[in-house]
């Protein structure tokens, strides 16, 4: 693709980055094939090519953005099944993220919308705000139908209860093995630990019984996904920030073997430190050891750990969901896959496996209508499998997936600490 910036312009250093990503599309409409959002709505300007050109004309032009062109901009799932198919690997990833950080910066949304992403900002990065919401939330449920649509939305996606956490907040949870083996920090995430804390509990125990110790530093704030693709670039690089030095401390301290993630959307933003601060003095080869070190947790165990597997009589089907960051942004596909096979379960592939179930972060409630065009999608296709119970590797696909289909959904972690000596997870109980 032909680009038109300005010396000037190339200053800018996302500028200089994505220049060199629009010179690597070749118009070829590939990525159109498998965007959810294109496949639903036909609409060129809802796909990513559409998408590069008004990005690609805003940045160039030093356009202000426009009601359509926010729409359009808006309406992309970051799923980046776009980056999987596209044959001249074009980084959509960084030309999306800079084209949203552009919007935020100049364009006037209603105060409607303001008030909307900064309650999403500020609520779900903070347990304790996002235990008042919830409790807020519980209150207001009775007066629902006076509602605007996306507060509705909200309220039915956001817990009235909090399931009571098994194991004792610490910050160092060492190895029950034999011998310890590795030494890895864990980021037990924001939303995550509150209303899943099984998640964590079950990585713990995992890994601490196959010797490896667990440092979960309690000044680890959230990972900056949110805001991050909600174009707050301050709030974002404020948490990013923090976490570097934290982790990166804690390193120099005990050479970290890696930093772990059990959710993938926050993994993949971790994996892409490096890149985010390329150019920053103090941060850069910080960032990028902390990027280096960053691993998805089926990631870790498929490659690091020898399992323990202790087979159960019963056999079960078990409907593997791919997470659009796991499988597109990580490139991580097969290796939960091969972990799940070792319990010696039946594990199915969902046809149309590789398109977005439409949580993406807060996308579930930001466009709610879209996402539950495809959250209907994507039930319809682990139905037709029947399977006992699906399992994947990221909490926002678990929360969006439960509330369309009675079919009970696990984390890939918590079925792999069941067949290593753990509990059967509580929603299985009744299978």
């Amino acid at each position: 693709m032909q680009t038109n910036f300005t010396e000037k312009q190339l200053k800018n250093s996302d500028n200089l980055a994505n220049e060199k990503v629009f010179k690597k599309c070749v118009h070829c409409g590939m990525c159109n094939a498998t965007c959810p959002t294109y496949q639903l709505l036909g609409d060129e300007l809802d796909g990513p090519r559409g998408r590069i050109y008004l990005i690609k004309d805003m940045l160039e032009n030093d356009r202000k953005p426009t009601e359509k062109v926010v729409k359009h901009i808006d309406r992309c799932l970051s799923c980046y099944s776009c980056m999987t198919t596209c044959p001249a690997g074009v980084n959509y990833m960084h030309i999306i993220d800079h084209g949203k950080k552009y919007i935020e910066k100049n364009y006037q949304r209603s105060s409607f919308d303001k008030l909307i992403r900064y309650f999403l900002s500020i609520t779900l990065p903070n347990t304790k705000v996002f235990r008042l919401s919830s409790y807020l939330v519980k209150l207001s449920k009775p007066f629902k139908f006076l509602m605007p649509s996306k507060i509705k939305d909200m309220i039915e996606l956001m817990p009235t209860s909090f399931p009571q956490k098994k194991i004792p907040t610490r910050e160092i949870y060492k190895s029950t093995g034999n011998k310890k083996i590795a030494r890895v920090a864990l980021l037990t995430g924001c939303v995550q630990k509150e209303i899943s804390p099984q998640i964590n509990e079950a990585t713990i125990r995992l890994l601490n019984r196959h010797g490896v110790e667990v440092i979960v530093p309690n000044k680890i704030r959230c990972c900056g996904s949110l805001n991050h693709h909600l174009g707050k670039e301050e709030d974002a690089h404020q948490d990013f920030k923090n976490n570097i030095n934290i982790w990166y401390e804690e390193h120099q301290k005990g050479n970290l073997d890696a930093i772990l993630s059990n959710t993938s959307g926050c993994g993949t933003t971790m994996k892409d430190y490096g890149f985010i601060f390329r150019d920053d003095k103090e941060l850069s080869k910080k960032a990028k050891v902390i990027s280096d070190l960053t691993k998805d947790i089926s990631e870790y165990i498929y490659e690091s750990l020898k399992l323990d597997i202790k087979e159960k009589s019963k056999k079960y089907k078990v409907a593997y969901h791919s997470a659009c960051s796991m499988q597109h942004g990580q490139k991580i596909h097969s290796q939960p896959i091969s972990l799940l096979e070792k319990t010696k379960n039946e594990i199915l592939e969902i046809p149309e496996g590789h398109i977005c179930c439409g949580s993406a972060g807060t996308y579930n409630i930001l466009q709610s209508k879209i996402a539950k065009q495809l959250l209907v999608k994507k039930v319809k296709n682990i139905e037709s499998l029947r399977p006992d119970f699906i399992s994947t590797g990221n909490i926002g696909c678990i929360t969006q997936i439960s509330h369309g289909t009675k079919v009970p959904i696990v984390h890939t972690i918590e079925v792999l600490d069941w067949y290593t000596g753990g509990p059967k997870p509580q929603v299985l109980l009744r299978n």
